[in-house]
């Protein structure tokens, strides 16, 4: 039997939105772009949760969001999915365009102040098996 494909995967809409990126976004993207910030890596447009994370850091379980003014009338869609991307394990960081042209500074502070605890922490250790070897 020849390879699957999978119709449904994201990957084709992922590339068109890395392709044509809002003016924040690039903006952003130039500061987060090869682990610049604290050694951080991060992806654009990842897929989580059936949504597109304009940046995710998969080691510090950490979204950031970047909101236009179009967002200002879309609070509820915004609420469920941030809830939906934190259900998959992610905190969830969002910014307004005119904060991060305004403050960049302070925008990466807060995302490097957010994914640090969980960089440091490093992996959560697994509990002990309740029966069996390691038990007695």
């Amino acid at each position: 039997m020849g390879p699957r494909f999978r119709l449904d995967r994201p990957t084709q809409r992922a590339r068109e939105l890395r392709n044509d990126p809002t003016a924040a976004e690039e903006l952003l993207w130039s500061k987060l772009r090869n682990s610049q910030l604290g050694g951080l890596k991060f992806s654009r447009q990842m897929p989580i949760a059936g949504h597109f994370a304009d940046f995710a850091c998969r080691k510090a379980k950490l979204v950031v969001e970047l909101d236009g003014s179009q967002h200002a009338e879309m609070t509820a869609a915004d609420a469920e999915r941030t809830r939906r991307i934190e259900a998959e394990g992610y905190r969830v960081l969002r910014f307004w365009n005119n904060e991060l042209t305004s403050n960049m500074e302070g925008v990466l502070q807060a995302i490097l102040s957010a994914a640090s605890p969980s960089v440091e922490r490093g992996p959560t250790p697994q509990p002990p098996p309740a029966s069996g070897r390691g038990s007695e």
